[in-house]
């Protein structure tokens, strides 16, 4: 639970542009989501002690594909040297079999599947990151946000530091190097002790592996086990892929070290509260993972069981808008008595490519992604229940849609609060002027979007759905943040401080 002094000291702000660092603006994904929506940041994968290492770490990222589809990489080890392959796009694009019969070789690998939230969309930012230092090699790969990241570069660059790249993870592997401890895994503490804001890392050098989680717990990252090697992913899904057991989470603020002797965690500087990122639950995760302990399928479904209690509605049937908002829209139809239905199909086999960032553009690839079911339709009057609302084009498109399939109906049902305030953690968050609930009332929504009605849950309701509610952050519904937001930002727009100032 948060201390009251943690509470009282939440972060009042109110965000006037994006993180520090400029997000990518290549923006569709393989769900079929377009500018409108919000973005994974990353997913990580590490393994060691296991026969073809790279083999699994393959499997792994393609299960944590959902998380990333900009870039994938892996490297392995062989016990000696580190070997690496990268590059941009799909798992299935990337590698061939020829790079795990030649090249990714060794007992230990990780992998990172990326989407930009900082720097920009090239091979060169691609992860992991792999680098030869006074200690011998290290490789990396992130999942998150540092809030102080472009503060931490200019100390070094006017230090004489020289990057390649423009992402988080080059300013940590360059804190690593730099620093004066004597072991690999104490300088990696040292590096992490100076970041601020949201990380799961996994590293890599010739004889470990090594795992660590901010002090706040913004990211999940879970640990496992397979056979007699150890296995660290972002969601347990990538571990269920190779059928490895999940034994626990990676705790906040640990640092995990596995190698030939075992496994050991040291500890980072403890921060006043934690604040897992409840998006994960709404949104990024897989519903058939288990992350912060708890299992995704369950709590969506319980969003759709408060919202359906919240926001009731006379209908004919519950439809959802795939396939974030599935399992929420199952959990309304339970609750309500209504029943669900397959309203819209998505397809699945849109390329990045395709998307286009125009506005007339984007309204026609909403036909090319989703087509109406109009024998479920026709005549109904229908609950579309979707995940979050971020500008409300790619809705109001949607609620066209479902019209021309014949709908008599269209009420809006949303399993999140509005969004309100942009995400420095981790999230590819539009600037508080792009999103649609900082700036319109909530019935300006609802004609913008074309709905009969509009419901969104409430962050009260929120809270109730997860067992720790003042463990989480929740800074885009309430623009409250529990961490320190960049120093590019307007200080004056910000209030007090947040809860460790």
């Amino acid at each position: 639970m948060l201390s009251s002094r943690c509470r009282q000291r939440l972060h009042d702000g109110r965000p006037t542009g994006r993180q520090t660092h400029s997000p990518s603006t290549d923006t569709a994904d393989i769900r079929g989501r377009s500018e409108d929506g919000l973005h994974e940041y990353c997913g990580v994968f590490g393994i060691f002690g296991a026969d073809r290492a790279a083999d699994r770490a393959y499997f792994g990222l393609y299960a944590l594909q959902h998380r990333g589809q900009e870039s994938a990489g892996i490297v392995a080890s062989d016990g000696k040297t580190l070997h690496v392959r990268r590059g941009m796009g799909l798992v299935s694009q990337v590698f061939s079999p020829d790079d795990f019969e030649s090249t990714l070789l060794g007992d230990a690998a990780i992998g990172h599947n990326r989407y930009s939230t900082t720097g920009t969309s090239d091979i060169i930012n691609a992860q992991p990151v792999i680098v030869q230092f006074k200690s011998g090699q290290i490789a990396a790969a992130h999942n998150g946000n540092l809030t102080n990241a472009a503060e931490l570069r200019r100390m070094m660059e006017e230090d004489g530091s020289i990057f390649q790249a423009t992402t988080d993870t080059e300013v940590v592997v360059h804190l690593i190097a730099r620093s004066k401890e004597k072991t690999i895994d104490a300088m990696v503490v040292d590096a992490l002790s100076q970041c601020e804001g949201a990380f799961s890392f996994v590293f890599l050098t010739p004889t470990q592996l090594i795992a660590a989680r901010d002090p706040r717990g913004f990211r999940p990252l879970c640990l496992g086990k397979l056979d007699g090697a150890a296995v660290v992913a972002s969601e347990s899904c990538a571990l269920d892929i190779m059928r490895a057991e999940r034994v626990r989470d990676i705790e906040p603020g640990e640092v995990l070290v596995i190698d030939k002797d075992g496994q050991r965690s040291l500890r980072l500087p403890e921060a006043p509260c934690q604040a897992k990122c409840i998006f994960e639950f709404i949104y990024f995760s897989r519903p058939d993972s288990v992350i912060f302990g708890e299992n995704v399928d369950k709590i969506r479904r319980r969003l759709g069981h408060l919202l359906a209690r919240e926001a009731p509605v006379d209908a004919d049937i519950v439809v959802a808008v795939p396939d974030s908002a599935n399992t929420a829209a199952l959990g309304y139809a339970e609750e309500s008595g209504i029943g669900f239905e397959i309203g819209l199909i998505r397809n699945h086999y849109i390329g990045r490519t395709f998307i286009s960032p125009r506005q007339d553009e984007r309204d026609r690839d909403v036909r090319v992604k989703f087509n109406p079911v109009v024998g479920v339709l026709r005549n109904k009057r229908v609950v579309l229940v979707e995940d979050s609302i971020v500008r409300g084009t790619t809705l109001r498109n949607l609620v066209r849609l479902v019209r021309s399939g014949g709908a008599a109906k269209v009420h809006v049902r949303v399993s999140s609060p509005p969004i309100i305030a942009p995400c420095f953690y981790g999230i590819d968050m539009p600037t508080k002027a792009e999103l649609i609930a900082a700036n319109k009332s909530l019935d300006e929504i609802r004609k913008f979007v074309g709905a009969d009605s509009l419901e969104y849950l409430s962050a009260g309701k929120l809270r109730k759905a997860v067992d720790d509610p003042e463990n989480f952050c929740m800074g885009c519904f309430t623009d409250h943040y529990p961490a320190p937001v960049p120093e590019e930002f307007d200080k004056e727009m910000f209030g007090a401080g947040s809860c460790d100032q």
